[in-house]
């Protein structure tokens, strides 16, 4: 089977190759666009760029997030146990005062 290649770009999920070298650049060239003062050009690749890069910086802080909740819960888990043991410990000293004080007495 024949398959005829095109010159065509490939997409993000579909690029042409995987090689980053290779790849076609993600904006097209300032020949390609049509005439505009620089600074419009500018705010244009800004804002494509920030449009492309909010998926990630979501779920950076999604994970920051994540992450806060879970030292949260880590720090809770470990105020717990201490709050345990210290209970264990004061009946602990409760017995031996008793047992010193029945010791005393008889």
């Amino acid at each position: 089977m024949n398959v005829k290649r095109t010159t065509a770009p490939g997409t993000i999920d579909r690029p042409l190759t995987h090689d980053p070298k290779n790849q076609a650049p993600m904006t097209p060239s300032i020949d390609e666009l049509p005439a505009r003062t620089s600074d419009a050009l500018a705010s244009h690749q800004n804002r494509n760029l920030e449009m492309q890069l909010m998926p990630e910086a979501l779920a950076r802080a999604h994970m920051q997030q994540r992450l806060a909740e879970a030292e949260n819960e880590r720090r809770s888990l470990r105020l717990l146990a201490a709050r345990r043991l210290q209970r264990r410990a004061e009946r602990a000293s409760m017995r031996a005062r008793r047992a010193l004080a029945m010791a005393v007495m008889q």
